[in-house]
């Protein structure tokens, strides 16, 4: 059984959390201990970047995060270590990493999910490859032993859907709302049907991310039928201020209990 599959197994009633940080950011120590405050918070899962100079995916508050990393001279080695790190100190917490296929491809696509695999990563999500392209990066991560997490969106077409099915595991990145991440007051969750649509084809449970970042929108998260939900900007922005990592984790978590 995975980490993913054991944890949503514990979980039950639960909905997990999981806690997004930029790796590197803003420097390697600070953000080992940024690591560790996310299991303190009582996360369920972990989510990294690994710093990039263009993540078009992401706000202006994980954009900063990746120029801190990058200016400190982090680059993809010292994020695979961070990452060995916190598997030695964290053995049971499933961790992610969300990144773009530049850094996969430099590297190479077998020996970034190799070298990922022996760090302790659990998966891989590769937010600038779509599901047409995603075929060779699915068997290669099935081969190697690493989940490929992808998105959908409640604009994701049928046969798109029945592609991320078929491809990925660990679990479905749902963006709560279009655009970039970064923390919002409103959120527009009409998800229902696209959670349906991956029920019916058995895809990975579905995760929300996107825009989260209060206690109240992890509960509306989970009451609009997703199984988990991911928080990014609010807990790197907190980490950027020197705020209470630990303690903001503990209050989002404390939103995912029934």
């Amino acid at each position: 059984m995975s980490r993913y599959d054991a944890m949503f197994a514990r979980l039950h009633n639960e909905g997990a959390l999981g806690a997004f940080l930029m790796l590197g950011d803003p420097e390697l120590a600070t953000s080992a201990r940024h690591l560790d405050a996310l299991v303190e918070g009582g996360t369920d899962m972990v989510e990294v970047g690994i710093p990039f100079s263009d993540p078009v995916a992401d706000g202006p508050v994980i954009q900063a995060a990746a120029e801190r990393a990058l200016k400190a001279g982090v680059r993809v080695d010292d994020a695979l270590e961070l990452i060995a790190g916190f598997r030695k100190r964290h053995p049971d917490v499933p961790l992610g990493i969300l990144t773009y296929a530049n850094i996969v491809e430099v590297r190479g696509r077998e020996r970034f999910m190799a070298d990922a695999v022996t760090a302790g990563a659990d998966s891989l999500l590769v937010a600038d490859v779509p599901s047409l392209e995603a075929e060779p990066y699915s068997a290669l991560a099935r081969a190697t032993g690493i989940d490929l997490v992808m998105i959908a969106a409640p604009n994701t077409g049928e046969e798109a859907l029945d592609r991320l099915a078929r491809l990925s595991s660990g679990y479905t990145y749902c963006v709560a709302r279009a655009g970039v991440t970064g923390e919002r007051s409103d959120l527009a969750l009409d998800h229902q049907q696209l959670f349906g649509k991956l029920k019916e084809r058995n895809a990975p449970p579905a995760v929300l991310g996107f825009g989260i970042s209060s206690p109240e929108q992890v509960r509306a998260a989970l009451d609009s039928g997703a199984a988990g939900v991911i928080v990014g900007s609010a807990i790197v922005r907190i980490a950027a201020e020197g705020g209470d990592v630990a303690g903001f984790v503990d209050s989002l978590k404390t939103a995912t209990r029934r």
